[in-house]
């Protein structure tokens, strides 16, 4: 039996798993100590446990710990591995590549820095499934070319790029790569070393961590990357980050990543069976859907769809039981379409009208089955009271003839 409300929304954040919560407890109120404090034992306990969940996120990703920069997120790791690595690039040339399907976190820094610092930004199509191609990013490639930042794996359609092919590319040529892997980690296999990352970027609360922290790889060799800190201060971590240690959060991002690493091919495997499950359902009750994003090559969890003559806001509200979120991204002053879906070629009422399913460890197949209730739902209510849906005369199976 199903208690809603159904959570359904773990690309914006993930429950804690229990045993992260009990990782953590310890750091709250018994090993308390600043892990900076190195003249007592509160100290010198603490800063063991940063480093034991230095060890654990360095190893689920083949680094070294000394390579791991502890932030409060992947946004400020984005920040601080492209604003910080620029500096030490410049000398080498002034032209940044990106892609369309970037977080703000990504696209806004080096827009801005183009706006700006005189950089020169070019910003790389994707394909109508949302993925990048390597063939695309070499194009965009000039002499003066530094930095490439391509996203690992989409957090709105869940497609998988190939970062790795990418980045080979960009060692060849000597340019800094950079991916965004905050909805990759722990849900496809991660070796920076094969994979020639140079920066990785990611967050603790997309992998049934805590939030507020997140963490950034930082290549010390074959090549070394020079990172210039955002943070002037103390000079805690290595002094690419100021800041008193978060230990609690940094002992649950480190559980939450050794969790992964040992259970990732059973959850992946559970998880994909549940998306398909929901797509299935779906598709069975609901005419006039389509998918976004790429058909296989996309993350288990993720299920992103578009309902034509529905708007997505609306359908989403109509779903209280439900948590999902709409393919839309609003402002408090208007909405406006997904800037993913816009780069897919989708127009804006099929941006408009799509909702992003997100499938985690803890869904259960009783809450897929009532969550297709649901859409099923909300989507022939919708439908009702659309001009459109109306006028083009088509009917939902089983559904009454409006008089």
């Amino acid at each position: 039996m199903v208690k809603p409300p159904v959570y359904l929304d773990n690309h914006a954040t993930t429950k804690p798993d229990p045993r992260v919560v009990a990782a953590m407890m310890p750091y709250f109120t018994e090993i308390y100590g600043n892990a900076a404090s190195v003249s007592h034992k509160f100290g010198w306990d603490a800063e063991e446990a940063v480093e034991k969940a230095r060890a654990q996120v360095a190893d689920a990703l083949g680094a070294e710990p000394r390579e791991i920069v502890f932030t409060a997120g992947a946004t400020e790791a984005n920040n601080l591995a492209i604003k910080g690595a620029l500096p030490f690039l410049r000398r080498r040339g002034d032209h940044v590549v990106a892609t369309a399907v970037e977080h703000k976190s990504v696209l806004d820094v080096v827009e801005r820095l183009g706006r700006e610092a005189d950089w020169n930004v070019t910003i790389v199509p994707c394909d109508e499934t949302g993925m990048v191609d390597e063939a695309a990013i070499l194009a965009a490639l000039r002499p003066e070319t530094v930095l490439v930042s391509v996203i690992a794996a989409n957090n709105e359609v869940g497609t998988i790029n190939p970062f790795r092919a990418i980045g080979a590319a960009c060692h060849e040529r000597g340019i800094v790569f950079h991916t965004d892997a905050t909805q990759a980690v722990g849900k496809i296999a991660l070796d920076v070393r094969a994979d020639r990352v140079d920066l990785l970027s990611l967050s603790g609360h997309k992998l049934y961590g805590p939030k507020g922290i997140g963490a950034l790889y930082v290549r010390r060799k074959d090549p070394q990357v020079r990172i210039k800190p955002l943070i002037d201060g103390g000079g805690h971590e290595r002094g690419l980050r100021s800041g008193t240690p978060a230990v609690p959060l940094i002992v649950g991002l480190g559980e939450a990543f050794e969790l992964a690493a040992r259970e990732r091919e059973a959850d992946s495997a559970r998880v994909k069976a549940l998306r398909d499950r929901l797509e299935a359902a779906i598709r069975g009750r609901v005419p006039d859907v389509s998918l976004n994003g790429h058909p296989t090559e996309r993350l288990d969890g993720n299920l992103n769809m578009s309902f034509a003559y529905v708007d997505g806001e609306a359908l989403m509200m109509a779903m209280r039981d439900v948590a999902v979120s709409s393919g839309a991204a609003c402002t408090s002053a208007e909405p406006e379409p997904s800037h993913v879906l816009r780069a897919m070629g989708r127009d804006d009422d099929a941006a408009r009208a799509s909702l992003r399913f997100g499938l985690g460890r803890f869904t259960t197949a009783e809450e897929v089955d009532f969550a297709a209730e649901a859409v099923a739902a909300a989507v022939a209510s919708l439908r009702m009271h659309s001009s459109a849906w109306l006028a083009s005369g088509r009917m939902i199976p089983g559904e009454p003839k409006p008089s």
